[in-house]
């Protein structure tokens, strides 16, 4: 009877595979409060991702290219696009399919995981969205090109959005920080989270995956945002 081959796997194969696992388990998870507030709270993992201009998108994907949708997230207007890059690192180690977030943005940014940082040989600053400049650099490649990124790759700043009622009811303002107690097997309390307030947000916390399997995020798990 034949067998079966398996293909040499090195260190950073594996790890990428064991990331790429997790993520699956813990990208899009969730955990609820019940609403004592004016809205419940949503407390959701965001896997590694990359935020692109129409000019970036062309680029790589042919002249005229634009996002199409595949899957909505939470935030109403936002979606994951079904196209994806390669990210090359400065060791030449890649990551293949890093999902694109819609709709563009007018600056080109990429958000890692610790983890995905070091397997990728980059050393990058914990940022708030946007907040580039001084970041390392990237080349991404898709179907039709190369994108140079001279700046951009950043380990997003644990952060919550949230409308000015929430912002009212929590007593807080924009640009301001709370704690994410989170509960659970593990306890864990985040001490930083910046707060967005805009009137077209939900409330919503984002952490990135190597945040939420530090802290067990999960379906059920309770999570509280305090001031």
């Amino acid at each position: 009877m034949p067998t079966a081959t398996i293909p040499n796997l090195n260190r950073a194969h594996i790890e990428q595979l064991v990331r790429a696992s997790l993520s699956r388990h813990t990208a899009g998870s969730a955990s609820l409060k019940p609403a004592t507030g004016p809205n419940p709270l949503v407390v959701n993992s965001s896997a590694r991702h990359c935020h692109l201009s129409p000019e970036a998108v062309e680029t790589l994907f042919g002249k005229g290219h634009t996002l199409t949708p595949m899957k909505d997230l939470y935030m109403d207007g936002q979606y994951a696009a079904k196209e994806s890059v390669t990210l090359i690192g400065p060791r030449s180690r890649v990551i293949s399919n890093l999902r694109i977030l819609g709709p563009c943005r007018d600056f080109n940014q990429v958000e890692l995981a610790f983890t995905d940082a070091i397997s990728l040989g980059f050393k990058i600053p914990v940022r708030n969205s946007g907040d580039i400049e001084g970041t390392p650099g990237c080349m991404l490649m898709g179907p039709a090109g190369f994108l140079k990124m001279d700046k951009g790759v950043i380990r997003a700043a644990p952060h919550v959005h949230m409308a000015p009622e929430d912002a009212a009811y929590y007593g807080v303002e924009n640009k301001t920080f709370m704690k994410l107690k989170v509960g659970g097997d593990l306890g864990m309390t985040f001490d930083k989270i910046f707060v967005r307030v805009d009137p077209s947000f939900k409330l919503e916390v984002h952490i990135d995956t190597d945040e939420a399997n530090a802290c067990g995020l999960g379906p059920g798990v309770p999570c509280e945002l305090v001031k």
